[in-house]
């Protein structure tokens, strides 16, 4: 009959509950052993787990890395050959565009003399045609020259056409006897008209082998200018393709020099960017190996104090029974234990076993769950059930207790859900705003420094073109005094010279003049004086010379320094240009990256707050020991013990047994354990 209520019999003795607290504490630290394990294992699989996925991105960025050099060596050597590819075609354009010019210009040129030598071979076979026609209309007429009425024209056309510079030299011979012939005959007593028929004839002949000459001139004048024309157009045509395909391809590689720059910047920002990124995973790993091995390391301590543990309590277990079982029998044997010690320990009725068990199960549950707050539930129902003992409803209070804190609990697990629900929202947007301000501000930080090496480069060429302006107004300066000096020492010494030269001509006058004259001091110095006078001539002629190449040399002189001084001004102005311009450049794109460092600091700062929210929110929401499913399970588990106690508080026919129990314990005599 006591096999109903093992509690109570195993809390007969202390040493019978020193075991079962022993047990209680094996079947403890066995379970947490058994959920050691378990979350090690699931740690060690997220060991596992995060050990790939950083092997596989670190493989990933090494990859990425190598191609990106690759492409940015690409890129450059593109570079490199886009720049002599559009010089050269830069060139080959020029002189294509030059070529053209000048075929345009010849063909200009050839296409007026052709119009000119048309034009007067023309002229030459209408004035052949003319004549021709004239002299046989005359010579049907049968009359004299001296009577035709058109004679004068005849020798009108004929003075043309031997004039004319189609015509041969024979030919013309020709024209001119006739001519003469004409003029002759028309003197008085000429012969008949029969003769200068003759004449006509033979002239007549003659115009038409030149009208035939002229014709095939003319048309071996036009076929060459159909050819030379042909051949133009062929020349223009194949130039004109050359130019329109040489500037389509010189803009071609243009855009390909700026697509390749591009790229290269770009690929220069995503190279940093990931060698960036790789450097962390690297480091990533490194610190969860750390990491990994360090819970390995306290999970074996760990296992082996909890295997201690056990050992240690089951040899104080094995003590206990080996060594307190007659001690045990002697002090609490069952022998010794009346139904009146029963009584005294209060348990007197159906409702003090009721409010016990409700007691003991809300106390357990205290325990399994390690829930503070059903520990003070339980001290609270054990005062209200010593204060309520006599009333007609001692569960009434009790009871309330029971609801109010399962009505906290589901409020607490309800709330605890909307919680969840809260971070896993805001945590989703704060995680996606940090990692859009991170890529803005990586995308940024490329702009920005592609930019500073840009300016860089420009300072570098404007300190370059100032050192060079430099330079170039020292040289100018050191030419200009030069200049001066040569100036100076020119008109000093054309000074001397010209004041030397109208000395000696002066002299030379003065000799020449009294040694000119009849009256001479004597025959000597006659010939001495002719000696000096020659003398001078040479002199005279030295300083003249002397004088032209002093002249000459500061001309070229003169000419050299306005020259060079022309070309370094040219130089000067395209430098200071090329300064101006490159500064402007290098100030813009300063202040651009000065306003998307501006930007970048913004979206930093952004960053920044969104950052702090964030790990407010993991530490509100994640960083805790016990999880959303845990809490969620730990609160199922105490509302549905509470339940179960409210249960057997409210359920008294459970305990019907224990009424026949203690009417058999009064009747019968004390069992023996």
């Amino acid at each position: 009959m006591l096999a109903v209520f093992p509690g109570l019999v195993a809390a007969a003795t202390p040493i019978a509950k020193v075991l079962q607290m022993l047990s209680d504490l094996e079947q403890k630290i066995i379970k947490e052993g058994e959920t050691s394990q378990k979350m090690y294992e699931e740690f060690a699989e997220w060991c596992e787990d995060k050990s790939s996925t950083l092997g596989n991105d670190i493989t990933t960025g090494q990859s990425e890395v190598k191609s990106l050099k690759a492409g940015i060596a690409k890129d450059t050597a593109s570079i490199s050959s886009l720049g002599m590819r559009i010089e050269d075609l830069a060139n080959e354009l020029g002189v294509d565009q030059a070529d053209l010019k000048a075929a345009t210009e010849i063909r200009s040129k050839e296409a007026s003399v052709f119009g000119a030598a048309e034009k007067e071979l023309m002229e030459t076979v209408d004035t052949l045609q003319r004549a021709i026609s004239i002299i046989e209309h005359e010579m049907k007429g049968g009359a004299s020259m001296m009577q035709l009425k058109s004679a004068a024209s005849i020798t009108q056309a004929l003075s043309v056409l031997v004039q004319a510079s189609a015509i041969s030299g024979a030919d013309a011979g020709k024209l001119n006897a006739f001519i003469q012939n004409s003029d002759e005959d028309a003197e008085p007593g000429a012969p008949a008209g029969a003769v200068y028929v003759s004449h006509s004839s033979d002239i007549l002949e003659t115009l038409s082998n030149l009208l035939e000459k002229a014709e095939e001139q003319l048309a071996d004048l036009r076929s060459r200018e159909t050819t030379d024309l042909h051949n133009f157009a062929m020349l223009k045509q194949s130039l004109e393709d050359e130019i329109s395909y040489g500037a389509k391809e010189l803009a071609e590689a243009k855009k390909n020099m700026a697509t390749s720059s591009e790229s290269k910047s770009a690929g220069e920002g995503d190279l940093q960017r990931t060698s960036k990124e790789l450097s962390v995973d690297v480091q990533a790993r490194a610190d969860l190996h750390q990491t990994c091995m360090t819970k390995a390391e306290d999970f074996e301590a760990e296992t082996k104090s909890r295997a201690e543990e056990l050992k240690a309590l089951a040899e104080a277990k094995k003590v206990l029974k080996e060594t307190t079982s007659g001690a045990e029998a002697v002090n609490y044997g069952l022998n010794q234990v009346s139904f009146v010690q029963v009584s005294r320990s209060g348990l007197t009725s159906t409702t003090d076993l009721a409010s016990y068990e409700a007691v003991r199960f809300v106390r357990d549950l205290a325990d399994k769950e390690h829930s503070a707050s059903l520990a003070q539930l339980a001290e609270r129902m054990v005062t209200a059930m010593r204060h309520s003992a006599g009333t007609s409803d001692p569960f009434a209070k009790v009871k309330g207790l029971i609801r109010d804190m399962i009505s906290k609990l589901e409020s607490e697990a309800e709330a605890d859900a909307s919680e969840k629900v809260w971070c896993d929202r805001n945590l989703a947007d704060a995680r996606n705003s940090k990692a859009e301000k991170t890529d803005e501000i990586a995308k940024l930080s490329t702009k920005i420094d592609g930019m500073a090496v840009k300016s860089a480069q420009l300072k570098e060429q404007v300190a370059a073109l100032q050192a060079s302006l430099a330079k170039l107004a020292k040289s100018q300066a050191a030419m200009n005094a030069m200049r001066s000096q040569e100036n100076a020492l020119f008109a000093s010494n054309t000074a001397d010279t010209e004041k030397g030269l109208q000395g000696v001509k002066l002299a030379l006058k003065i000799l020449s003049e009294y040694y000119a004259s009849e009256e001479k001091a004597h025959d000597a110095a006659a010939g001495a004086g002719e000696g000096i006078i020659g003398l001078l001539e040479v002199i005279e002629s030295d300083l003249t010379k002397g004088l032209a190449e002093m002249k000459m040399s500061e001309e070229a002189a003169v000419a050299e320094y306005e020259r060079e001084s022309k070309e370094n001004e040219i130089e000067k102005t395209t430098k200071e240009q090329d300064v101006k311009y490159k500064t402007k450049e290098s100030m813009d794109l300063d202040s651009a990256a000065a306003e998307l460092s501006s930007d970048r600091s913004s979206a930093q700062t952004e960053l920044d707050a969104v950052s702090g929210y964030l790990a407010t929110l993991e530490k509100r929401c994640v960083a805790k020991a016990e999880t959303h499913a845990q809490r969620a399970a730990r609160f199922a588990a105490e509302i549905t013990g509470l339940k179960e106690a409210l249960r057997i508080l409210q359920d008294e026919t459970a305990l019907v047994q224990w009424r026949s129990t203690r009417r058999v314990f009064r009747g019968q005599a004390p069992l023996k354990a």
